[in-house]
């Protein structure tokens, strides 16, 4: 399983909100590409880079954050937060990005995305599935798309989508453990998926457990920030 730090953007600063409450923020470092060299020095090779602001204001705002980190490192990095048109796409990729994770826009403009999995391929393009009790939350997880989680991630399979990033929003940065029962119940669902787990880690163990339901990845933000995982234990679990 691949452990794949976050770091996520405000004002240009490494920040964590609580259960995606931008009035609920901590932040942590003002020098994100710092940030990313220490990871890079521990042995990681893979980082999620969240724009914040992008995601509320629904266009990419702090690419150069973005090419910071990914000039300063060789880290590969997949970004999210307000790609939301195929000019977002191109700068994002443009400024260093491996992958680039479609949220909202999966979900307001299918067809669109159904585009991008096409032209770029199923290998740049991650599906982010954000939700909050069974339903698929957008704009920064300030609002319900109404749409089922299953029948949106259904969708996708069916065009050929390989990557996923699902957060319980009810999890994230409060450090309570991830949603064991929903990452199975994805698999059981769409077994070639390669399922990435985000929201509520909070130390070795959730590591270790979501390790053994066999995920293809997970996200650690607030515990490592916290100091409940230190560097060494995400590169050895």
């Amino acid at each position: 399983m691949q452990i794949i730090p976050a770091i996520d953007i405000i004002d240009g600063q490494c920040v964590r909100l609580t259960k995606g409450d931008y009035d609920q923020v901590t932040t942590y470092s003002d020098d994100p590409a710092q940030v990313a060299r220490d990871f890079e020095l521990a042995g990681i090779s893979r980082l999620l880079v969240v724009d914040l602001d992008g995601a509320k204001a629904r266009h990419v705002v702090n690419i150069d954050t973005l090419r910071n980190i990914t000039s300063a490192t060789g880290l590969s990095v997949d970004f999210g937060g307000g790609v939301k048109t195929r000019e977002d796409l191109e700068l994002v990729l443009a400024a260093g990005a491996r992958q680039v994770t479609a949220g909202s826009i999966a979900v307001s403009d299918k067809a669109e995305v159904k585009k991008w999995i096409v032209e770029f391929g199923p290998e740049k393009i991650i599906l982010g599935a954000d939700v909050l009790n069974g339903k698929v939350m957008v704009s920064g997880w300030q609002e319900s798309s109404g749409e089922e989680l299953m029948d949106f991630l259904d969708f996708y399979v069916q065009l050929g989508i390989q990557y996923v990033i699902c957060t319980d929003i009810s999890k994230d940065g409060v450090l309570a453990g991830p949603s064991f029962e929903l990452y199975e119940a994805i698999q059981e669902r769409f077994p070639t998926l390669k399922l990435i787990a985000s929201g509520g880690v909070s130390g070795k163990d959730d590591l270790i457990r979501l390790k053994s339901q066999g995920l293809y990845g997970a996200i650690v933000g607030k515990a490592f920030y916290e100091g409940r995982l230190t560097l060494e234990e995400l590169t050895t679990i």
